[in-house]
């Protein structure tokens, strides 16, 4: 569904600042969000969030309301709310999400994986 959505309405739009970095396809920063020594590729989504160096973006993204450094995300991964990810790989499709000011944590882990919090 995001892909389908980001698709059909996504155009070029570069309002916040970019500094050393890639930014390829279709992507959309908002003013309040910030780009540094990173690569982005649209069709994505960046607003009201931080995207520090060493950073790759997939396609058909989108990331609001959040801190990265030195991640990879990868295609049609969604983060939002999350104050400080670094070093870290977000699957495809993956969804990194924060609802509430709560410490409470939910996870769904898959086989093999590795969560440190």
């Amino acid at each position: 569904m995001n892909s389908i959505i980001l698709d059909e309405t996504m155009k070029r739009e570069i309002r916040g600042e970019v500094i050393n970095s890639r930014i390829d396809g279709r992507v959309t920063i908002m003013e309040d969000a910030k780009i540094v020594d990173s690569t982005v590729r649209g069709p994505c989504i960046i607003g009201n969030s931080y995207i520090g160096p060493y950073t790759s973006i997939g396609d058909n993204t989108k990331i609001v309301g959040s801190s990265i450094e030195y991640p990879i995300v990868l295609k049609g991964a969604t983060i939002e709310g999350i104050d400080r990810l670094e070093e870290s790989l977000i699957g495809e499709n993956a969804k990194l999400i924060k609802v509430s000011k709560r410490n409470a944590i939910k996870l769904h882990i898959g086989d093999y994986s590795e969560v440190i919090l």
